[in-house]
């Protein structure tokens, strides 16, 4: 998935003469931390809520606005390249421009999360095994044996960090309701289980994650 699928046509960009009254209004109206600055049709910054507070009721944009290089992305950048860059610089939207800073419009964290939830590995009926591997020892064509061994299929694959970083969690979407067998499989090749949910345990961590989520962004 890349950037340009998932950019909002909903969400309208700051223009230089907007003053503190606009942004804060904005930013609220859209739930947002940030927006981009947009002056003829080019993207020129980002004015944060932090920005905006600081400004006085007369100030406009432009008088504010730092020379800085603007968090971006391209139209083609990859959906995990993203979030990686949203995570890196705590945002809640990047904007999208092209090579010549033409603004295209912006994608938010709401809009990516949706993305994926309507996406094929989380809607098809399954269940979440979690394991813990060493890095140097990780196989996904082994992984994908031993479950494709019971007659089942992987839908999806994540790998984050562990606490031991010569480790890793790897979580796999099952298309499977009743794992034992899978489970059973993982232990006789001496895998660690970290977790295992059948899909409604699943959905309603989900769920609770993502209300959250979304509460912390509407704070």
């Amino acid at each position: 998935m890349l950037a340009s699928e998932v950019i909002s046509k909903t969400i309208y960009p700051l223009n230089p003469n907007d003053g503190m009254d606009d942004i804060l209004t904005m930013l609220a109206m859209n739930r947002l931390k940030e927006l981009p600055v947009v002056q003829d049709g080019h993207l020129i910054g980002i004015v944060s809520e932090e920005t905006a507070y600081e400004m006085t009721d007369d100030q406009k944009i432009n008088e504010i606005l730092v020379d800085a290089k603007v968090i971006q992305v391209l139209p083609e950048t990859h959906i995990f390249e993203l979030i990686s860059k949203m995570a890196q610089h705590n945002m809640t939207m990047v904007p999208v421009a092209d090579k010549n800073e033409k603004y295209l419009g912006l994608v938010t964290q709401e809009e990516v999360f949706k993305y994926y939830a309507q996406s094929f590995a989380f809607k098809e009926p399954g269940s979440i095994i979690v394991l813990d591997i060493a890095r140097r020892s990780y196989s996904l064509v082994e992984i994908s044996q031993i479950v494709e061994s019971e007659g089942a299929a992987i839908l999806s694959c994540f790998l984050s960090d562990n606490t031991d970083i010569e480790h890793v969690n790897v979580t796999l979407k099952i298309n499977k309701q009743n794992i034992q067998s899978i489970i059973a499989g993982f232990e006789r090749y001496s895998y660690t289980i970290v977790a295992s949910y059948t899909e409604q345990e699943y959905l309603d961590d989900l769920k609770e994650r993502y209300d959250l989520l979304m509460h912390y962004l509407n704070v």
